[in-house]
């Protein structure tokens, strides 16, 4: 299948097609396909783990508590009322934008569509990493949740390896929510590896536009610190949520940031329009009172991203998201 051409209805059609009604099991069930994989509850699509249609792994769609799609759809398909920017801003992803100096952030298509000249699109490819699937290291559903553990390579443009990770994402599902604890272990594989501090880099989600600071329509962002709005951007805290109306509900995501996660409480790239990404490698490049972060990872060293992203119905208030932190940090 080729990039860009998934819809939702398609998706929902495969994911029928998999899962025949009736025949669906209860709880969660996981089935592998020649993008990566398919997640449903009940024989309902809740999201997919899609490998090769980007220079990295993302998850798309992602189906909240009321049955509707949670994050921004483009630029897998486009959606009528949504922003068309950032091509590379994939639902829920993760990527760096300097990683022994490669880029697994960006997209060729981010490049392409600045309509560069030849010189300057050449200098941007030749900065271009990918992230990599290796493997599926397990798949297992039952009633309660899902999990998916994965394994991937950071490869520059040149094809060199230059670090790895290992993923392990674990869904769950209430009445008023849908849980992913994801976690990210950063390896030194292949040899030292320098990760840059830079403003484009982290656990990102892109929530739907209508629910964005910027459109005004009841989009509001808040951190553990009881900051709010605009001034959250580039602030440390534990948490974060961002929550506004959603075809005719409110509803909200919540990032967690655990604190045995690297520099726990980490600072939010959270923007008014509608990115939202805890980024622990963003310090001066965020805040130019801070110091540089820039680091060396040593060959045979590992670092640990831990976080729980909460897709919830009401505002934080009525989600209980700093209730729902203490119980996550004490896990």
């Amino acid at each position: 299948m080729k990039p860009n051409t998934f819809s939702i209805a398609v998706l929902t059609a495969l994911a029928i097609a998999l899962f025949p009604a009736g025949l669906a099991d209860e709880g969660f069930s996981i089935k592998e396909t020649d993008f990566g994989l398919t997640i449903n509850y009940d024989g309902e699509l809740v999201t997919n783990y899609i490998v090769d249609q980007a220079n990295k792994p993302y998850l798309w769609p992602f189906i909240g508590p009321t049955g509707k799609p949670m994050t921004r759809a483009y630029p897998m398909t486009k959606v009528d009322g949504e922003q068309f920017d950032h091509p590379h801003h994939r639902s829920i992803w993760f990527g760096h934008q300097n990683i022994n100096g490669f880029d697994t952030w960006l997209e060729l298509r981010t490049g392409t569509e600045k309509n560069l000249d030849a010189d300057k699109l050449a200098a941007f490819k030749k900065k271009m990493g990918r992230t990599v699937h290796r493997e599926f290291s397990q798949i297992d559903a039952n009633e309660k949740r899902a999990i998916v553990k994965t394994r991937n390579d950071y490869v520059g443009s040149d094809g060199e390896k230059l670090m790895s990770d290992e993923r392990t994402i674990v869904i769950r599902k209430s009445k008023n929510q849908v849980v992913i604890d994801f976690d990210i272990s950063f390896i030194a594989e292949y040899g030292d590896v320098q990760v840059g501090d830079i403003k484009d880099a982290g656990l990102s989600v892109r929530i739907p536009s209508v629910m964005a600071l910027k459109e005004g329509k009841g989009g509001r962002i808040l951190n553990s610190e009881g900051v709010r709005d605009g001034d959250t951007w580039s602030k440390r805290a534990a948490w974060v949520d961002y929550h506004g109306p959603l075809e005719g509900e409110h509803v909200g995501i919540a990032i967690l940031n655990h604190p045995s996660s690297f520099r726990h409480p980490t600072p939010w790239h959270v923007r008014d329009y509608g990115l939202f990404t805890a980024n622990p490698f963003g310090f001066n490049s965020l805040d130019k009172s801070r110091d540089d972060k820039t680091f060396t990872l040593t060959e045979g060293t590992r670092f640990l991203m831990k976080h729980r992203i909460i897709f919830h119905k009401g505002n934080t208030e009525q989600a209980k998201i700093a209730q729902a932190f203490e119980r996550y940090a004490k896990q």
